[in-house]
């Protein structure tokens, strides 16, 4: 018996390793075979996660894991440490460094580099819980194989589409909605990889029971916010944090308060198989669906520009005024250094007024008129000493007044009047 039973499960154990050797499955291990496939959220289930002064961090719907972070739209970071029944306390790991650098990166770029070989891949849609709905909207919490999340989805298509990206919305169901939705949506992803997607977005909505706690008001309108979820158990997750982060920074610079925040979860979620792979929750349950709708619009402003498919609009950076000088100060500024410090040079290494007349006369006549041309011909040396010095002028001046000096002789002679 127990030898039949080993063979048993020596086959199982292969039948799993070709699926995996074929993508189809994520990391195999036998804790991941012990526990829970993917944390899935229970529809009207909150947890609550407050910080150490029990100051409330965020709310999620599915079971909340020591060691899962939340990174708040202001760069605020958190980790989960205790987590009670229905409850769970973070500690503030303080500001999040790549979401600052991304933020002043974002502030003060006028225009990206692009790759237009991009344009040709596409941006890939879909949808582990098909059956998702907005009970305002739709009535109910849950249409099995039509539910709600595909029109958001759809929305989120069409103008990813406007902003210039090519976009695949697979709207395969994979139901029921259980634990093993994402190994049959994962079937799904896999397909889509074959497209070479630049990104693979997974859109759900949150089972929060609190409308208001997704619900901003952006642009004049009531907006459901967006949560984006990375796992935590993939070998990718440092990529798509970093995506995450971008997608995040850039979207809240163009429309501030979309990306409510980055929840980084215990679980897989498909992410494994693209570096740019994400989770969206557009809003929760109780938000309607048209709120959740204008949330994914405003996203897919940013999306594309983020993943260099497009170029942004200049009015969305800073103003010119606001930007930094830029290279042409740059330049004189290198220019006026190298002045002073072969100036600097020359007087100390001749140490007399008339030897450093002679090595500039030099420097006119056999190097300078080689440049300039004619204009060195037409414009004496003596013009030049002579609009600076007079023959006799003592003391001997410092080096930093030479300088100056030589500054204000070269515009007055390119600037006098012309005969």
């Amino acid at each position: 018996m127990l030898t039949g039973l080993g063979f048993i499960v020596a086959g199982v154990w292969l039948l799993l390793n070709l699926d995996a050797h074929n993508g189809l499955w994520p990391a195999l291990s036998l804790p991941k075979y012990l526990q829970y496939i993917d944390n899935e959220h229970k529809v009207g289930k909150t947890y609550t996660i407050k910080d150490q002064k029990g100051l409330l961090v965020t709310k999620v719907s599915h079971r909340v894991m020591v060691g899962d972070e939340v990174i708040t739209s202001e760069g605020k970071r958190y980790r989960v440490h205790k987590v009670g029944f229905n409850s769970a306390i973070a500690r503030f790991m303080g500001m999040d460094s790549d979401l600052l650098a991304y933020s002043e990166h974002y502030s003060k770029m006028v225009l990206p580099a692009v790759a237009p070989l991009w344009s040709n891949r596409p941006v890939a849609i879909y949808h582990t819980h098909t059956d998702e709905s907005y009970l305002p909207s739709d009535g109910r919490i849950s249409i099995p194989f039509h539910g709600g999340i595909i029109q958001v989805g759809n929305s989120y298509k069409i103008n990813l589409s406007r902003e210039g990206a090519r976009v695949i919305h697979d709207i395969t169901p994979h139901d029921p909605h259980d634990n093993n939705a994402y190994y049959r949506s994962r079937r799904t992803a896999f397909q889509l990889l074959k497209k070479n997607p630049l990104a693979l977005f997974d859109v759900h909505r949150d089972g929060v029971d609190d409308p208001e706690f997704y619900r901003e008001y952006i642009a004049n309108k009531n907006v459901a916010q967006i949560r984006i979820v990375v796992g935590r158990q993939n070998p990718h997750m440092a990529a798509n944090l970093d995506f995450a982060k971008r997608i995040m920074t850039y979207t809240n610079k163009i429309h501030p308060k979309v990306v409510k925040e980055i929840y980084m979860a215990n679980g897989n979620y498909n992410q494994d198989l693209l570096s740019t792979s994400l989770l969206l929750e557009a809003g929760t349950y109780t938000n309607s669906k048209e709120e959740a709708i204008k949330g994914v619009d405003l996203l897919a402003d940013a999306v594309p520009i983020v993943l260099g498919i497009t170029i942004p609009p200049e009015k969305s950076f800073t103003k010119p005024e606001e930007r930094g000088s830029g290279v042409w100060p740059a330049l004189v500024y290198i220019i006026i250094l190298t002045i002073i410090g072969g100036g600097a040079f020359v007087i100390v290494n001749a140490g007399d007024l008339n030897e450093v007349k002679k090595l500039m006369s030099n420097f006119y006549r056999n190097e300078l008129s080689g440049i300039v041309g004619p204009l060195a011909r037409k414009i004496p040396l003596e013009l030049w000493w002579n609009t600076v010095y007079d023959k006799k002028l003592k003391p001997f001046p410092t080096p930093r007044k030479i300088i100056i000096d030589i500054l204000g002789a070269l515009y007055k002679i390119l600037n006098r009047p012309r005969k």
